[in-house]
């Protein structure tokens, strides 16, 4: 396997969320139903269908070639005598200008050629998954399905937008597209973790009013101000709901940062919770995917995910995908611009 189908392969579980297999809500549950033919597809059937795409024109001729040669060699056998080819395929010079010869040569140089060929599909595979990758990327951004017809040459605008000629003609990134949003009810979560019950609850919150996206914003776990209760074997601990501050992305980074935030809250559980609770939380009870995690980032990650997941649904995407697809063969791939200007 490649290093460039690896890469497609990583993006498209990225697209269909397969890092949070353990979430069992809303559109996750829908996901999760049919996560194993998903995977089956990613992982099996689209790397042979690509293959058997890019191979079935060459290998079938390459066959063919192969059959035909066998045919030539038996008729010059019969025809010229049994020396008239070498161990090594070689026809003898005075049998080059023979009908059975010649027509022998020409299917030994197209065999040369395709062998030739041989390397050059390893390259255009390469450059296939290249532009698979970029044409899912280039409308993916943290979670959202974005409507950017864009152009990656340079010398022009970046971003084409479709028109039909209308007097006033409006448009936004995701047009066509419902928003959702999901971070507008913080309930308080518990869960039972052997015999520690522990409950998250929102401490402080500062949310856009209205069905607006507005301004990215993190649940971030106080663990200074975790309480234990040893009597009712009970840890209680809060979160702020805000938007980072410059502080927060220069700790965790601007990238996945609600990730990096619960990575970072996994790797600091240690420094302040007492033995007991911190014994029920890092058991490891639950697998996200096929990595192993404990029973305190499961719950982390799914409490924050439940509450901050706004996504966007398309209308059609199929139909969005399809006249992009079209668009990007013809302005990525074929460049139409330069056609007048190549020999033919």
């Amino acid at each position: 396997m490649s290093e460039h189908q690896q890469r497609f392969q990583a993006l498209l579980r990225e697209l269909f969320q397969f890092d949070s297999a353990d979430l069992d809500f809303g559109i996750y549950r829908i996901m999760n139903h049919k996560r194993d033919v998903i995977g089956r597809y990613i992982a099996e059937d689209l790397p042979k269908t690509i293959t058997d795409e890019l191979t079935r024109g060459m290998l079938a001729e390459q066959e063919v070639i192969r059959r035909q040669l066998g045919q030539a060699r038996e008729e010059i056998g019969e025809v010229l005598g049994p020396r008239a080819i070498d161990s090594d395929g070689v026809l003898q010079q005075a049998f080059h200008e023979t009908t059975v010869g010649a027509r022998y040569l020409r299917l030994q140089e197209r065999q040369a050629w395709h062998v030739a060929r041989g390397a050059e599909a390893e390259a255009f595979e390469t450059t296939l998954y290249n532009h698979l990758y970029s044409f899912f990327s280039r409308y993916y951004d943290q979670g959202d399905f974005i409507s950017k017809r864009r152009y990656s040459r340079s010398g022009r605008e970046r971003y084409a937008i479709p028109y039909n000629g209308e007097e006033v003609h409006l448009h936004w990134a995701n047009k066509d597209q419902y928003y959702i949003k999901t971070g507008e009810h913080f309930r308080n979560y518990a869960f039972k973790a052997g015999d520690v019950n522990v409950r998250f609850a929102v401490a402080d919150a500062n949310v856009e009013q209205g069905n607006v996206k507005g301004e990215k914003r993190c649940f971030f776990p106080s663990l200074k101000e975790a309480a234990w209760c040893e009597d009712e074997r009970e840890l209680h601990l809060p979160f702020e709901y805000r938007p980072a501050t410059a502080a927060d992305t220069a700790e965790n980074g601007s990238k996945h940062l609600q990730e990096a935030i619960i990575g970072r809250a996994v790797a600091d559980l240690r420094k302040h919770l007492d033995a007991a609770p911190l014994a029920a939380l890092t058991t490891e009870r639950h697998r996200n995917g096929d990595k192993p995690v404990t029973t305190f980032e499961y719950h982390l990650r799914r409490y924050t995910c439940r509450n901050t997941t706004d996504f966007f649904i398309h209308k059609d995407l199929k139909g969005f995908l399809t006249r992009e697809f079209d668009f990007y063969l013809k302005h990525e791939v074929l460049n139409i611009d330069g056609v007048e200007t190549t020999d033919e």
